[in-house]
């Protein structure tokens, strides 16, 4: 077979047919062969795929980059998170060992200052049994034990008052206070302790009587500065404590300075918190339970205040606080006391009262106080019994109703004697000491309140009040 040249070919006849000859019996070439079509269409074929395979595989490269990125940003998070649980674990640890060592010193502290004046009751009470004793031996005796006595009052008070702010139900309740007023009973109160330390006590009340009624809560008040100065004579041993006030705009803005032993730096703001002394170490040389500028802080936010302190260790403590300058001129005072104290101390010596007290010590206190100012004394143990009293005795012109009795409370007595004896004087009487329960007594139909321990003069003056008010009632009429 011969191969075809194309006619512009510059090849001769002669050199095509010795070509021919040359090459034998090969068939002519083509251009472009079926075989060499079918493996170029193949290759075609497979860059394609292989060009999509890239692809695909790139994407899955690309989503597998992804995802890993994702979870590696997940596990940075979750490391993340882990590291402030981590940190904020023990800062609860921290916080949480804290609280343990600050319960621990205070239950401790509290286990002292119930014991130490336990102590003095019992040691000194049994040491008046003896058959011996002077009486000079057992003055001493009786003023140790009322001075235990009244330190163990203080920190039941504390604790009360706390536990009350701990869970939310201490209320405030608004009343017309002479700050004045305060000043000078505290200032009369505390002269005398602060003399005998060889100190002295000076206060500052610059408003005049008709500027200085305001409208607070006059038992925070008093018990806000109350502990103030009280911390000032107990860490002071010589100088001078100043207290009082100074009006800054719409605010009374109280001070007590003192020379005492100052606070450090670093403590001062913790002895605002509960449980807590500038010095809560077991060899502390001041009594107390750590409570009582907590409680002011307290009291002191509840009024509308601030409370801060300036201190320097050897050089002394200024505490300052603020409340409201709320005062309202137009007061109006109503005259309880148009009769003399003479003429009640006559009219209780006719008196029958009804002591309602379940409690044995309390009922043979409460009789022992009251014989000298009464002509007959009926006893009832349960609110029922006094109820029944009441209704037998229709010449009971007073009753120490103890509010916490078996089979029916004081309340409920009190609630039933009002429905057909609307004129008998009743005085409420508790060991719960609570504001709710003196407002709680006065809805029932109660004339007064008076908490336990109760005090001699205390509740002779209350007795004697409420005849005056009831005879200048009667006067009215």
């Amino acid at each position: 077979m011969q191969f075809a040249f194309p006619k512009n070919s510059n090849l001769t006849p002669e050199l095509v047919e010795q070509i021919d000859k040359h090459l034998g019996g090969v068939e002519k070439i083509t251009i472009f062969p079926f075989w060499l079509k079918t493996s170029l269409l193949i290759l075609f074929i497979a860059i394609i795929i292989s060009f999509v395979f890239i692809l695909l595989l790139k994407q899955q490269v690309n989503s597998k980059t992804m995802q890993l990125q994702k979870d590696i940003a997940q596990r940075e998070k979750i490391e993340k998170n882990l590291k402030e649980s981590n940190i904020e674990l023990m800062r609860a640890k921290k916080k949480a060992e804290e609280n343990d060592y600050l319960k621990s010193t205070f239950l401790a502290n509290i286990s002292h200052e119930i014991r130490t004046p336990m102590n003095g009751i019992l040691g000194f009470t049994h040491l008046l049994k003896e058959q011996d004793l002077t009486n000079d031996n057992k003055q001493e005796y009786i003023s140790i034990i009322e001075k235990s006595g009244n330190r163990l009052l203080n920190i039941i008070n504390d604790l009360i008052d706390i536990s009350k702010l701990e869970s939310g139900q201490m209320d405030i309740s608004i009343k017309k206070t002479n700050i004045n007023e305060v000043i000078e009973y505290i200032y009369n109160f505390f002269k005398p302790e602060v003399e005998t330390k060889g100190m002295q006590l000076l206060s500052k009340n610059p408003l005049y009587e008709n500027n200085v009624t305001i409208e607070t809560d006059p038992e925070k008040f008093y018990a806000i500065l109350i502990n103030l100065v009280k911390n000032a004579i107990k860490y002071s041993n010589k100088g001078i404590i100043e207290f009082g006030y100074e009006v800054k705009e719409n605010y009374l803005n109280f001070f007590i300075k003192d020379s005492g032993i100052g606070i450090a730096k670093d403590r001062q703001k913790a002895i605002f918190e509960r449980f807590i002394q500038a010095d809560i170490s077991a060899s502390r040389n001041y009594e107390g339970a750590g409570l009582g500028l907590s409680i002011s802080k307290a009291y002191v936010k509840m009024l509308g205040g601030e409370i801060w302190l300036e201190s320097e260790i050897g050089k002394g403590s200024q505490f300052y606080f603020t409340i409201p300058y709320n005062t309202n001129k137009k007061e109006i005072i109503i005259p309880v006391n148009t009769i003399s104290e003479t003429q009640t101390e006559n009219q209780t010596k006719n008196l029958t009262i009804l002591i309602a007290e379940d409690e044995e010590t309390s009922d043979i206190y409460l009789t022992t106080v009251i014989k000298k100012l009464c002509k007959k004394i009926i006893h009832s143990k349960t609110g029922i019994e006094a109820v029944e009293a009441c209704r037998q005795n229709k010449d009971i012109d007073l009753i120490l109703m103890d509010i916490k009795m078996p089979e029916m409370n004081g309340y409920e007595a009190t609630k039933k004697i009002r429905k057909f004896n609307k004129n008998v004087i009743i005085i409420a009487q508790t060991a719960y000491a609570l504001t709710d329960d003196r407002e709680d007594a006065l809805v029932a139909g109660c004339d007064d309140y008076i908490s336990k321990p109760i005090n001699k003069n205390t509740l002779i003056k209350i007795i004697g009040k409420n005849l005056r008010k009831k005879v200048a009632l009667h006067k009215q009429i």
